[in-house]
């Protein structure tokens, strides 16, 4: 019996959530007996459309039997998921929801759903964290996602929902990315109006970037402005094991949102539509968390981050 084969593409190898999702898909793999796939799309949505254009239309002998993917631009794909669906091979969206779900499924016999965070409550969260941390207020430095990434629309959204009003936010765009971070910051910092406000926090909307916010101010050659920036509280969002809770834990990073990666749990539910020929609920959501907890940033950490001298 041919062994079922799974194609999961992702946005990029330069991410570490990325790269979480993609061990995931394989351990899933590994458990359940099947071949997968990895590839990447180098953050370029029509670049992902060629690629997976390419694999439908391949051959019947070396045709994926699903494919899962993570948009890597504005869309999720809606023709590529037709063409997917029309040649029987599954469709599974990761970390976005879509509008064309209930149509695939109403008219095709292959597996069509979404796994993903609810970004707006990530985003929500993280305007909880900052209102724990500055019960006083004060001014907060955000690196954003890429402007087209729904997921950075979302956090943005649900960090406007929460943060009060005497926390003021100013923001700057990065791409997921530790460089990115990194370079946005220092890209900022060069700028007149850079100086023309005293900060009390960064958040970011992913830890990768947080941390390379981080970098970008450990380059600052004046000790006094350095040690002010590295002493005010950084936030994150995805909280992995071997990243973003390491991080927190060694003190580099005050809290982030602890958002799993889902390729996984998608890939379990892909292959047992796949064996049973039954469709998993067409969107899914993944539960996420503030680490530390709110009640313990509040009550153990917002004295320290109010006592620190703001930028």
């Amino acid at each position: 019996m041919k062994k079922l084969s799974v194609v999961v593409s992702l946005i990029t190898a330069d991410n570490d959530f990325q790269r979480e999702q993609a061990a995931a898909a394989e351990d899933a793999a590994r458990r359940l007996g099947i071949d997968v796939q990895v590839i990447y799309a180098e953050s370029d949505g029509i670049l992902q459309s060629q690629q997976l254009l390419k694999i439908i239309q391949s051959d019947g002998k070396s045709r994926c039997d699903a494919i899962l993917f993570e948009p890597a631009g504005a869309t999720g794909l809606p023709q590529v998921a037709l063409a997917a669906v029309s040649a029987g091979i599954g469709w599974g969206v990761l970390n976005r929801e879509v509008d064309y779900i209930t149509d695939l499924r109403r008219r095709h016999k292959a597996p069509v759903f979404s796994i993903a965070a609810d970004h707006t409550e990530i985003g929500r969260t993280q305007g909880r964290q900052l209102a724990a941390l500055l019960p006083r207020g004060g001014s907060v430095l955000c690196i954003e996602g890429p402007s087209q990434s729904m997921a950075a629309k979302g956090r943005t959204t649900g960090l406007a929902d929460t943060t009060p009003g005497n926390i003021s936010i100013r923001t700057v765009r990065g791409q997921w990315t530790r460089e990115s971070g990194h370079r946005s910051v220092a890209s900022w910092m060069r700028l007149s109006t850079s100086r023309e406000t005293r900060y009390d926090a960064v958040a970011a909307q992913n830890d990768a970037m947080a941390m390379g916010a981080r970098k970008a101010f450990e380059e600052i050659s004046e000790p006094s402005i350095r040690s002010r920036w590295l002493g005010l509280p950084f936030l994150g969002c995805d909280g992995l094991a071997k990243t973003g809770i390491v991080w927190v834990r060694s003190g580099q990073l005050t809290a982030t949102v602890v958002s799993p990666p889902m390729a996984g749990q998608a890939l379990e539910m892909m292959v047992k539509a796949l064996q049973t020929g039954i469709n998993p609920a067409e969107h899914t959501r993944v539960a996420q968390h503030s680490y530390p907890s709110l009640e313990d940033l509040a009550s153990g950490r917002a004295a320290k981050a109010q006592g620190g001298s703001a930028v």
